[in-house]
């Protein structure tokens, strides 16, 4: 049996989370952006609650596809405020459509929301060799370095916690435990 990271043991969406996703570095644009609306989404609550919700979020959402978000109009708004398959927060929503019009903006500029992202760290991702969950920090210089930038840019819902938690889990980081087979998989990918 695998070792792997005390919280992907939780049950089969965890683990299967844990074990294709979490912490490979990724980098197409899509992904990153609904990784980008997850997280937000998930600010005050469980990692767990929104993976449950996950399908229900890629329908109602245009399967995160930014340019349609960038444009939904209060009747698209006022829809997802009723549907009750998804996280139904008003400044979540709201700021998920902003946040498309903000993710299409630094696309424009860097070419890419994965230049703009990876750039933070040359291309090159951040490897921690943690030991324990409790190692595990919820920011980092880095969190709140990217984190001021894009409210900067605009964005809503990006504090520094939740961006951490963004770069571990599109691979910028690597937080898997130094014990947790994933841990060296990931290693051998670059």
């Amino acid at each position: 049996m695998c070792k792997r990271c005390e919280w992907g043991t939780k049950n089969e969406l965890m683990i299967q989370y844990h074990d294709t996703e979490w912490g490979v570095p990724l980098h197409d644009d899509k992904k990153l952006f609904e990784f980008l609306v997850l997280e937000g989404f998930q600010a005050g609550l469980s990692w767990q609650i929104v993976l449950n919700k996950r399908e229900a979020f890629r329908k109602a959402f245009d399967n995160f596809n930014p340019d349609i978000i960038a444009n939904y109009n209060q009747d698209k708004i006022d829809e997802l405020l009723q549907d009750s398959s998804i996280i139904r927060n008003k400044l979540k929503i709201n700021g998920c459509v902003n946040n498309a019009k903000c993710f299409l903006d630094v696309q424009k500029e860097f070419g890419s929301f994965d230049r703009y992202i990876w750039g933070f760290v040359n291309n090159k991702p951040i490897v921690n060799r943690l030991k324990t969950i409790r190692d595990m920090p919820t920011t980092t210089p880095l969190s709140d370095e990217i984190s001021k930038d894009l409210k900067k840019r605009g964005f809503k819902f990006v504090g520094s916690t939740v961006i951490y938690s963004h770069l571990q889990a599109t691979g910028v980081i690597n937080d898997h435990l130094i014990t947790c087979y994933r841990y060296k998989e990931i290693l051998d990918l670059f």
